[in-house]
């Protein structure tokens, strides 16, 4: 059997500083979920990490500039979607950017909005999602659509 080689996403959290929201981006063109929002995210380029991954979508898709210092990563889960693929996805935020975010890429983006963390619209990416609840939770890792129920931890 060959090795299983996931996919790796990067997931930016850009959170408000004056009321917590945080800044999803609605999905058009793309031919997946369409219609519904998600963080600005994207995969990792040959040869890319993941710090750097995260801070060119977060320019290529809103413009701003994030620096490399100013990041954290605040989860990291093992994803398997409904038709098998396996992603992992490392979801990031920034102390602080420069500039403010806006629609870079409106031929695969309706918009951008802000939304409480808490309360997170229906349409929101399920993988986004999850990873926004942990976020708020403090929960480093989490496992979704394998044998496990949902979000159980390794012990």
């Amino acid at each position: 059997m060959a090795p299983q080689r996931p996919v790796n996403d990067v997931m930016l959290i850009l959170q408000r500083e004056r009321d917590g929201a945080v800044c999803l981006a609605e999905r058009r063109g793309t031919g997946y979920a369409d219609g519904m929002l998600n963080l600005p995210s994207g995969k990792l380029d040959e040869g890319e990490d993941v710090c750097a991954a995260v801070i060119r979508e977060a320019r290529e898709e809103t413009g701003i500039v994030v620096e490399r210092e100013a990041l954290r990563i605040v989860h990291v889960m093992h994803f398997r979607n409904p038709e098998g693929e396996t992603r992992v996805g490392w979801f990031f935020t920034a102390r602080y950017w420069h500039g403010e975010p806006r629609n870079m890429e409106p031929h695969k983006c309706a918009g951008l909005s802000w939304h409480p963390a808490d309360v997170l619209p229906d349409n929101t990416v399920p993988y986004n999602a999850y990873g926004i609840g942990h976020w708020l939770k403090g929960e480093p890792f989490s496992l979704h659509g394998w044998h496990k129920p949902a979000g159980t931890p390794c012990r």
